[in-house]
């Protein structure tokens, strides 16, 4: 796999928003041959080299459609997800918080890899970028940090399955970007650009796992110690959070 982004074809998940439309942007500066903007209602883009696609996460046959139209992907971003300003337990969720959440974080992004793993493999192995969060790694309860947790599981696992066929699997774990999902926290928050970039670079690199802020050393760091020490750190970060009112 070349190490750039160069003549590559991209396809990006949720390009509609913050992150997304940077990937979009990183992989066409960065000289890609093609990149398929994928998103429930797809957005103009003014490059010709960009390909709306629509793509629902949470209808199979919508990921069925997508791969077929989009056949000649070599590098796959997972960036879609939700994480809804309602999801604020994980002891008494709402039976709709579960789907929704599950169904876009989780269960697209291992349908989406599966349906475009024989793609890649036809396209010289390839690469999957998997947009996953801090929150993976930490005991906040909440429905969203589940679903990133059973995500981070799933890229770790599809790594394995897909290393035969040529295909390296990279996971992206960061904190706080500032973009409109994170709008609502008053905390400090990475630049979409920053993310993006180390983004791309693990994944063309095909490195295992990008810690794309301070926040993610720090949690990794403390994965080997006793699990308490996470807690803690895990609950004084918290109350630091300071949730702005809503609109």
């Amino acid at each position: 796999m070349s190490n750039k982004l160069e003549n590559r074809t991209v396809l990006v998940t949720g390009a509609n928003g913050g992150l997304g439309t940077e990937f979009v942007r990183q992989a066409l500066d960065g000289g890609a041959r093609r990149v398929y903007a994928a998103a429930r209602s797809p957005r103009v883009w003014e490059d010709d080299r960009v390909h709306p696609l629509v793509l629902d996460l949470t209808d199979p046959s919508s990921i069925v459609a997508a791969a077929a139209a989009a056949w000649d992907v070599d590098l796959l971003v997972n960036n879609a997800g939700i994480a809804p300003a309602t999801d604020a337990s994980i002891a008494a969720p709402s039976d709709e918080s579960l789907e929704r959440v599950f169904a876009t974080n989780t269960f697209g992004t291992i349908r989406m890899s599966a349906a475009f793993a024989p793609i890649l493999a036809a396209n010289g192995g390839g690469a999957v970028l998997n947009v996953l969060s801090l929150a993976a790694w930490t005991p906040i309860p909440t429905v969203y940090a589940a679903s990133k947790a059973a995500a981070w599981s799933a890229t770790s696992g599809l790594r394995v399955e897909l290393a035969p066929q040529g295909t390296t699997v990279t996971g992206l774990i960061v904190g706080m970007v500032d973009t409109a999902m994170g709008a609502r926290f008053d905390v400090p928050k990475s630049r979409p650009e920053d993310v993006v970039a180390q983004a791309y670079e693990g994944a063309v690199a095909g490195v295992f796992e990008v810690l794309a802020d301070d926040d993610s050393h720090f949690v990794k760091g403390l994965l080997s110690e006793p699990a308490e020490a996470l807690a803690a750190a895990t609950e004084a970060a918290m109350r630091a959070v300071v949730a702005e009112p809503s609109a």
